[in-house]
């Protein structure tokens, strides 16, 4: 196993170092720069702007920036200068890093806790009322977008006199010290996103816990067991739902960037201090050292997420073994 952990994380090396040369090659491919948006003022002068591009290191070819930009990462963990906020890119991610970590994982969690039960149930009654509700219920779920379901719980609070709508915190609590009445504050905000962000989520995993089942169930390996006089539930639960989850854990490894990333309306619409709409707006702002950390950091996720998962499977399935 340790071998194995090895190997994944040197592989890691030369696959981040190609993905940055890709990040790069797309934010250059944006027509402009930074700079550029300056020649719409009349206040500024082509002279200014090119003075401008000079300072920011626009001026140099793409080739030199990217080197630039790759040294300070390898050498001093240097994540370049943000155009837009004239602040360092590792303090500006640093900030929303740690709440855009607790929001992906009490949905991921959340999303895991209600999808796996359910999935469970409705495999087993199958082509029934509750399959039926719930199979229905999860076609909403993959429909319907995030930001839509942000809408309307927002739509839902309001409508009954709630006002914890909107970021993490109430005014009063922005900045303050951490207490009780804090985190129950946090608590009152939390649900919104996590409910908003985790239904897709929840549909999809019901629906693949669902399908494995179904598949397990029907296994000859399952069917002996029951013809041996094994207690239905033990064959259940002991041996074809231990089987069906094991592809679940290789998705969850999907899920975690895709949790970060891919709810970027969401996350703009309840006003959430995470990195999706800090990617947005990097990349309308053409603030590319911004953006390109955020997407390098998105593959980076990914590929923990995914050796995570691999980690995870050969706990749940012995018989699944690295070498």
């Amino acid at each position: 196993m340790l071998v194995y952990l090895i190997r994944r994380i040197l592989v890691m090396i030369p696959t981040l170092l190609l993905v940055s040369v890709i990040c790069f090659a797309v934010i250059q491919l944006q027509p402009g720069s930074f700079a550029d948006r300056y020649l719409e003022d009349p206040r500024f002068t082509p002279e200014t702007v090119e003075r401008l591009n000079a300072q920011l290191g626009l001026d140099k070819t793409p080739v030199e920036q990217y080197l630039i930009w790759l040294s300070g990462i390898v050498t001093r963990l240097d994540f370049g200068f943000s155009f837009f906020a004239n602040r360092p890119v590792s303090g500006i991610i640093g900030e929303r890093l740690a709440w855009t970590v607790v929001v992906a994982g009490v949905t991921l969690g959340f999303a895991w806790l209600v999808a796996v039960p359910l999935g469970i149930v409705v495999a087993l009654r199958r082509n029934g009322f509750t399959d039926a509700v719930a199979s229905f219920v999860g076609y909403i779920g993959l429909a319907v977008p995030d930001f839509l379901v942000a809408l309307l719980l927002i739509a839902l609070v309001l409508a009954y006199g709630g006002t914890n709508v909107g970021g993490l915190f109430s005014a009063q609590y922005l900045g303050a010290p951490w207490s009780w009445a804090k985190f129950v504050d946090l608590l009152n905000h939390l649900w919104i996103p996590v409910l908003a962000i985790g239904t897709g989520g929840i549909a999809q995993v019901m629906r693949q816990m669902r399908a494995n089942l179904l598949d397990v169930l029907n296994a000859d390996y399952v069917r002996t067991a029951k013809a041996k006089g094994l207690h239905p539930r033990r064959v259940t639960y002991r041996h074809a739902v231990r089987t069906a989850i094991n592809p679940l854990v290789s998705m969850a490894g999907l899920q975690l960037p895709e949790l970060i990333n891919g709810t970027i309306i969401a996350s703009i619409v309840l006003n959430l201090p995470t990195i999706g709409p800090l990617l947005y707006t990097s990349l309308l702002n053409k603030d590319q050292y911004v953006a390109m950390t955020l997407l390098l950091f998105a593959s980076l996720l990914l590929m923990i997420g995914n050796l995570l998962a691999d980690l995870a499977l050969a706990w749940v399935d012995p018989r699944i073994r690295y070498g």
